[in-house]
């Protein structure tokens, strides 16, 4: 298994700020129970009341405290992005190495699945699965998870190709093991740092998903707390209230650059090039 992990990355700046945000946002979307004012589903005050003592981002359109929609948008964006992208990375890796594995007609199948997966405009697949199926957090999940699929059985696919012809795997083919023996105990440990790098790029470009779905009115659906439906829901106020659409950019945006950034820590802390995840 080669699996060697470079802490001295973490001496750029570029970096540590990356891994700062992103344990930053997490340490926020953790403690948003604890840390939030209010309710974030409670009406309180005026609508679009300016920031004050008593609400320290002001309120929302409908009276709601800003700040606590803030910290716990930041959970559900998280939780919806870390588990959509662990099923497409979980999935997507084993079907790659079962492909690159097996080879012949499963191959064939479901690279042209692939195919035409990454060939469809990408919000068209999601309008047409979110009218299918609803806006549910479950539906959401398995749609993030079938986006970045496709993409994660090519990389993997690729990767794995060069390992299923090495010696150490002909030997366990010898000693008579099952197929699923030698992928996941020989070929799939030696995969892994892959595997992580394309779970960390995912998850910033699924963050961003999240919060476009959401302001297109494909994604979370209210009184949940989320940012891109509170920026879809704070624009027509941007003339007298602009913290409405600023404050929830901002926190999408540190949490993206934060991950992207993360991302490539790893992905050099592990010697793995970054840019082949920009493949699917």
């Amino acid at each position: 298994m080669k699996f060697d992990f470079d802490w001295r990355v973490l001496r750029r700046p570029v970096y540590a700020m990356g891994v700062s945000l992103v344990l930053l946002h997490l340490t926020l979307a953790l403690g948003a129970p604890f840390l939030s004012p209010f309710d974030p589903t409670e009406l309180l005050g005026g609508r679009a009341q300016a920031p004050d003592a008593e609400f320290w981002l002001g309120t929302d359109v409908l009276g709601r405290d800003y700040l606590s929609r803030l910290l716990h948008g930041g959970r559900m964006a998280l939780l919806v992005a870390f588990s959509g992208v662990l099923l497409s990375v979980l999935v997507g890796s084993f079907l790659g190495v079962l492909c690159a594995y097996v080879r012949g007609l499963l191959d064939q199948v479901v690279m042209r699945l692939v195919d035409v997966k990454l060939a469809l405009p990408g919000i068209l697949f999601i309008a047409l699965f979110v009218t299918g199926f609803g806006e549910s957090v479950p539906v959401l999940v398995v749609l993030i998870g079938l986006v970045y699929m496709p993409g994660v059985i090519r990389i993997v696919r690729a990767a794995a190709l060069s390992e299923v012809s090495r010696d150490y795997v002909r030997a366990a083919q010898l000693r008579g093991e099952r197929t699923v023996t030698i992928l996941w105990r020989e070929v799939y440990p030696n995969l892994l740092d892959i595997v992580l790098v394309e779970f960390a790029i995912r998850m910033s470009s699924a963050v961003l998903l999240m919060s476009s779905m959401s302001f297109l009115g494909l994604g979370i659906s209210p009184p949940t707390p989320d940012w891109g439906l509170m920026v879809s829901e704070g624009v027509g106020q941007m003339s007298f209230a602009p913290w409405l659409v600023l404050a929830p950019s901002l926190f999408i945006s540190t949490l993206v650059l934060g991950l992207n950034f993360g991302a490539e820590a790893l992905a050099s802390a592990l010697g793995v090039d970054a840019s082949r995840g920009n493949l699917g």
